[in-house]
């Protein structure tokens, strides 16, 4: 009797671990019907279900299977548990080498970029050519250089317009003031004429249904509380549950509405319209509404494809209102969701086709914006980017091809891109500022909404003015003289400082001059410039009375030739002559105390005369110049500022032989080498004026 009592006990244990079995292999099933349809939500907690409960060994293929639709669920949904999955599915041997491209690109999505290029090598091994695991290995090795060289945009929360808890994204400027915005949510506190909320989270993403929401600015320029938008919410719109669907499971069946764009006068809007027909999703739409009473219309389909099962949505209008741009999913593409075009006839849009190689990718382009300047902005997976979607912009190009449109991409970089997802970009008229989507930070991947501004770029130039001595002289003035027009003269600070704003794109000269002194001047641009920048000009100004010393015009020793080091001197001093055009000058050339006095005088002369014969070949007339060699009649008198510089010398000595004498050894040098110079004195301020 036991052993009769045993073997049922083993034959019902038996035949329930085979109905389990065939349960699960249901479920699987199932799970699979759900992703083929896009219901990704629902899918992915099917598969959660099953992977547990399928065996590691017996089962190993199957689970592999389960693992890897798992993390693609959770990969389209954005969710992070996709990473888990395609581990599993590795772990488990699944047999598809895409698998290591998905997982690559969920890590990248992370910002785990070092292990997304592992894996993107391991995929490029069985798949040299594959555009989007070379994409994909091309950021990775780039991202660190594009976050040091982010652009002058300015990107904050727009916090006015985030709900928590909610997704909030798309939004898109109403008409030309610019005064009013739109944008898609799935917050649950509107209603819609009275109705209920929705409840029932979407089979495809588990999150509530969206809507189209709208607010506007007040007087003081604040955006006013956010409000379901009007009239496009009838009773067919409510919210229903639908009878069982192919799958064995329930469909909400809620009509989804969001990414919309307007006509220049505001009154004509282009939406996406997704509206299930007795439980079935018929994919996305882009339908039209025009305005009147304050309320939008009965929404019309636009024909853009023949074929209904076609998907169509994120339509984007241009300013004159005859191009619409928006994404879509038909035959013949270049791979995933790619940007269209079409004119508009009359009524019908015509003309429809795709905008090409240059703009589309085997990954998704999504997102279209043109922003009244021709520039195309839109969101890429398949670009070379952060990771997720990444916002580009696409200026045309119409040099290659008299008869086509090439465009040519950028990535907008840091901070309009992260390694989230970014996108839904709009511009406030025709500014270089908006708002812009984007789920970065976010643990969840709710999207929520960001401006952006581009901030004026200022260019200012500032500096002091000095006399040779490095004492600020406070009664200098200067005259600023640009390309443009620009003839502004300028009287600095008493403490020598000035500060003045100037124009990008623009030549200019300064100078700068004071009474007593000789004049300078600089020559800088603007051209060119990509960011705000203040020049540093500072002016030092020879007295007209006193010799000024050329600290660096160097001879070979004992000679009279001038070294290579003293170039840049003698072209300080060409150009100090040709900004004071009517000076003469004394030019002379000075010896230390050592060796005989006549052969002092010889070489300091023929020194005078070497610096002249470089100033005529220079462009400067000979007779302007009176070169002089002074040998060592002349010693150094000490001012303040060599006092300053070594206290050893007393201020207003003469560093002549008895006082050198008097010094110790290093000493004695640094007096020697005071007094081998080569000074200029200005003799006449009228040349050529009478």
């Amino acid at each position: 009797m036991y052993r009769r009592r045993t073997y049922i006990y083993m034959v019902l244990a038996l035949l329930i671990g085979v109905l389990s079995s065939c349960s699960i292999k249901t479920r699987v099933k199932r799970a699979d019907k759900k992703y083929a349809i896009g219901e990704y939500y629902d899918a992915a907690d099917l598969y959660k279900q099953c992977y547990g409960r399928l065996s590691p060994k017996k089962e190993r293929a199957l689970r592999a299977h389960v693992a890897f639709y798992q993390g693609e669920c959770y990969r389209i949904l954005n969710n992070p548990k996709a990473t888990n999955a395609y581990q599993n599915a590795i772990r488990n041997r699944y047999q598809d080498s895409i698998v290591y491209l998905r997982y690559a690109q969920v890590l990248q999505y992370q910002g785990k970029y070092r292990d997304a290029d592992k894996n993107y090598l391991i995929y490029l091994e069985a798949h040299p050519t594959d555009y989007q695991a070379q994409a994909g290995h091309y950021a990775c090795g780039q991202v660190e250089g594009w976050h040091k060289q982010p652009s002058r945009y300015k990107v904050s929360p727009a916090k006015e317009f985030n709900a928590k808890r909610s997704s909030n994204f798309a939004p898109a400027f109403v008409g030309e003031n610019a005064d009013a915005l739109m944008f898609t949510s799935n917050r649950q506190e509107g209603k819609s004429n009275g109705k209920k909320k929705l409840q029932r989270p979407s089979p495809v993403t588990g999150a509530q249904t969206f809507r189209l929401y709208s607010s506007r600015k007040n007087a003081a320029g604040q955006w006013e509380d956010i409000t379901l938008a009007e009239g496009l919410y009838g009773e067919q719109e409510e919210q229903t549950e639908q009878d069982n669907d192919s799958t064995g499971g329930k469909s909400a069946g809620s009509a989804e509405m969001g990414v919309c764009c307007f006509s220049a006068d505001g009154r004509t809007m282009y939406f996406t319209y997704s509206k299930p027909i007795n439980g079935q999703d018929l994919g996305a739409k882009i339908y039209t509404s025009s305005r009147a009473s304050g309320e939008w219309g009965e929404p019309q389909e636009v024909k853009l494809f023949n074929d209904s099962s076609i998907t169509v949505g994120h339509p984007s209008l241009s300013s004159t209102g005859d191009t619409l741009y928006f994404v879509s999913d038909a035959p013949g593409g270049f791979g995933g969701k790619d940007l269209y075009m079409a004119e508009l006839d009359g009524s019908d849009w015509v003309n429809v086709q795709n905008m090409g190689s240059s703009i589309n990718t085997p990954g998704d382009e999504m997102y279209p914006c043109i922003h009244p300047d021709g520039t195309l902005y839109f969101s890429s997976t398949g670009h070379p980017g952060y990771g997720g979607l990444d916002i580009f912009k696409a200026e045309r190009d119409t040099t290659l091809h008299s008869d086509s449109v090439a465009w040519t991409i950028y990535n907008m970089g840091a901070p309009f891109n992260s390694n989230g997802d970014d996108f839904g970009i709009t511009f406030e008229g025709n500014s270089q500022n908006g708002f812009f989507s984007s789920n970065r930070g976010q643990k969840k991947g709710i999207d929520q909404i960001y401006r952006f501004i581009l901030p004026e770029m200022e260019f200012l130039v500032s500096g002091l003015i000095t006399d040779n001595q490095g004492e600020p002289i406070s009664d200098a003035a200067l005259r600023l003289v640009g390309d443009d027009g620009t003839n502004t003269r300028l009287q600095v600070h008493r403490n020598g400082t000035y500060k003045i704003k100037i124009k990008k794109d623009t030549r200019y000269a300064m100078l700068a001059t004071a009474r007593g002194y000789l004049n300078a001047r600089e020559n800088f641009n603007t051209l060119n410039l990509t960011d705000s920048k203040t020049y540093e000009q500072n002016f030092s100004l020879a007295p007209i009375s006193k010799p000024v010393t050329m600290d660096n015009i160097f001879y070979e020793f004992g000679k009279w030739d001038l070294t290579p080091a003293s170039e840049q001197g003698l072209q300080s001093l060409v150009k100090l002559l040709k900004d004071n055009p009517n000076i003469t000058i004394e030019l002379s050339a000075h010896t230390d105390m050592k060796g005989d006095s006549i052969f002092n005088v010889n070489l300091s002369e023929k020194r005078a005369q070497s610096v002249c014969n470089y100033l005529i070949q220079s462009g400067i007339e000979a007779e302007r110049l009176t070169p002089v060699g002074y040998g060592k009649q002349k010693p150094v008198v000490a001012d303040r500022t060599l006092h300053k510089q070594y206290p050893f010398i007393p201020q207003e000595q003469v560093l002549d032989e008895t006082f050198i004498l008097s010094l110790p050894a290093d000493q004695q040098e640094i007096c020697n080498q005071i007094n081998r110079r080569t000074e200029f004195k200005v003799l006449r301020t009228t040349y050529k004026l009478y």
